[in-house]
């Protein structure tokens, strides 16, 4: 089917597809264990999605490795230059072994306490605590596996972190059919047994990147040197990016206590909403992996020419698929909400929240694009200023004020959406002025 597209798009759709896809099936593998260890008791489901939500603190990490690693290494194979960006790789290795190790230990202890901070029952946190300390064996893995992930999506493969989600997903649905409930012969370990296959699955995909790279399977040459001037490069893109993650995860909660005010069929209404909306941002994703590869590649040819025509043209594909979606979401919310609840007054809450945030969509898809291209150039420092502004001054602070004045949660959304178009218009005229030309990584 992509053959039949013009070459320059092929290259687009090549990359953003399969980051798409592999992104679609991370958010899926969250959605089963939920849906799994739901058949035990509300009790399970409390701790595992509390316990989820809880690791995207460490998660911001993550931003670091993925934002530094691609800005740094799409520089070097836009260059031709795969001898130091495979230095740069496995510097990023040895980095996030250093960083992983005590992170793990940290949270294993500190893990237990957030149950206990956010009020929850005393079964809870017995549950919470054996899944979370649990999951912490797994962070050497996963922070590696991203290394992994970004330096091939950095060199323009996406579809060989795609296929190996694909088996993961499998296999992780089969350890939970196993662990969680006993059959076979295995023993039943309840929300444990989700937390023991997920290390698994996390593990055995390091393994396979690691034998795939051993074995000249990938564009990178296997090495174990270690470079502190590239991990300079690296932290000095990553970091801000890490922080801006960090700051916006903790304001996003904030809002999440605004909706919290209005009831507990809003708030499931809310976070109804919010997983339809991420089943939605998928393609968006997708191509912010391609644009963020395109851009380094192009600025490390010395052609950034050639990465603002191809930033643009991927930005042309996200609008068209992000307005396609926006469709459903606006025209026939009640229809989807349906598959996640039979309440009716949370479908009338969730399908409120879609119809509103249908409206934002294609701002939303400049969100998505042109932070990725200016972050795949290195200018994190920029979009930091831009998100956290706009998130604060367009979103957090006028939805307090509104919901305290008009206890109105559609002024509350209304906040929400105008700081997507706030940020689309900023980014875009930042983007425009090209000063991310200028940028050395």
């Amino acid at each position: 089917m992509i053959r039949f597209f013009p070459k320059k798009h092929q290259k687009i759709l090549k990359l953003s597809l399969p980051a798409a896809v592999n992104s679609l099936l991370d958010m899926l593998q969250v959605i089963t264990d939920l849906i799994m260890v739901g058949r035990i008791s509300a009790f399970a489901v409390a701790a595992v999605g509390l316990g989820l939500q809880s690791l995207m603190f460490l998660f911001a990490m993550l931003s670091l490795l993925h934002i530094g690693t691609s800005a740094l290494l799409s520089r070097f194979v836009g260059a031709g230059q795969m001898k130091r960006a495979s230095t740069g790789l496995s510097t990023l290795l040895h980095f996030v072994l250093y960083i992983s190790l005590p992170l793990m230990v940290f949270w294993y202890f500190f893990a237990s306490n957030i149950y206990v901070w956010f009020g929850t029952a005393a079964e809870v946190i017995r549950l919470g605590e054996e899944y979370v300390q649990t999951l912490t064996w797994m962070l050497p893995f996963v922070f590696g596996k991203l290394v992994f992930v970004t330096a091939l999506n950095s060199a323009g493969d996406t579809k060989t972190p795609m296929m190996i989600k694909i088996v993961s997903i499998v296999l992780n649905v089969f350890l939970n059919y196993l662990l969680i409930f006993g059959n076979h012969g295995f023993p039943e370990l309840g929300v444990m047994g989700a937390a023991v296959g997920t290390v698994i699955v996390n593990v055995l995909e390091l393994i396979v990147y690691m034998v795939l790279y051993l074995r000249h399977k990938t564009p990178y040459i296997p090495a174990w040197h270690y470079s502190g001037s590239l991990l300079k490069r690296a932290l000095k893109v990553g970091i801000p990016a890490s922080f801006e993650r960090s700051l916006t995860f903790g304001s996003f909660m904030l809002f999440t206590v605004i909706i919290a005010q209005f009831g507990t069929e809003v708030l499931a209404g809310y976070q109804i909403g919010l997983r339809v909306e991420g089943l939605a941002f998928m393609p968006g994703i997708g191509f912010t992996i391609a644009a963020m590869a395109l851009m380094g590649q192009g600025l490390g040819a010395k052609k950034p020419e050639q990465s603002r025509e191809d930033v643009i043209l991927v930005l042309k594909y996200t609008v068209g698929f992000m307005f396609f979606l926006s469709f459903f979401m606006i025209f026939m919310p009640e229809k989807i909400v349906w598959l996640f609840t039979d309440d009716a007054q949370t479908i009338e809450e969730a399908s409120l929240y879609l119809r509103i945030v249908g409206l934002s969509q294609i701002p939303l898809a400049y969100n998505f694009v042109l932070s990725g291209a200016l972050r795949g150039a290195g200018d994190t420092k920029r979009t930091l200023k831009i998100n956290l502004i706009s998130v604060w001054l367009v979103r957090i602070i006028p939805a307090f004020v509104l919901s305290w004045y008009f206890d109105s949660i559609l002024l509350v959304y209304l906040a929400m959406i105008s700081d997507t178009f706030v940020k689309a218009t900023w980014l875009w005229r930042t983007f425009d002025k090209g000063e991310w030309q200028k940028i050395k990584v």
